[in-house]
């Protein structure tokens, strides 16, 4: 059953918070297949609070928080446009981050999110939704393929100096 929660989207004031967040829900998912030195420079880059802050201000991205009784559970970055990390399929939206904290999985709360991106992007009228998910995550990549995605292909990404597979997964809408 899903709990109650509610969407906010992020604004710079919220900068600190989604830099907690990102690193807390990073590690979380993939600090165990990861070097202490890897992870630490994946962390200190990806969510440098400069590179953040641009981020946000991009007209092409949009973050979102997923809060449970007032505490941040999770969050979405959807990208568009030119701020897409690559181009996949036309007419299409990335899902570039979508994390929830351990303590908030398989309660219906990953499904409220993937369907806020499904939603920004229908409304954007896009006609397709991608996302990368890393080869060994199973479990995402059951529950992208329950949704309606399918593999496309896949990519490298690097985390510190391990580059790792990622498989590219698309959804028709």
């Amino acid at each position: 059953m899903t709990k109650q929660y509610e969407i906010k989207e992020v604004t710079l004031e919220d900068i600190a918070q989604l830099q907690k967040i990102s690193r807390q829900t990073f590690t979380e998912t993939f600090g165990a297949y990861n070097t202490e030195e890897d992870l630490a420079e994946f962390l200190d880059d990806a969510y440098d609070t400069k590179k953040l802050q641009s981020e946000i201000e991009n007209p092409d991205s949009e973050f979102f928080f997923l809060l449970v009784e007032n505490e941040v559970a999770g969050y979405l970055k959807v990208n568009e446009k030119s701020a897409q990390t690559e181009k996949v399929a036309d007419n299409a939206l990335e899902v570039e981050r979508i994390y929830l904290k351990n303590d908030f999985q398989h309660q219906g709360l990953g499904l409220v999110l993937i369907k806020l991106a499904e939603k920004i992007a229908r409304q954007k009228n896009k006609t397709n939704m991608w996302l990368g998910v890393w080869e060994k995550n199973f479990n995402a990549q059951k529950f992208y393929k329950k949704d309606g995605f399918e593999r496309v292909s896949q990519h490298s990404f690097v985390v510190g100096d391990d580059p790792q597979t990622d498989y590219i997964l698309v959804k028709k809408l």
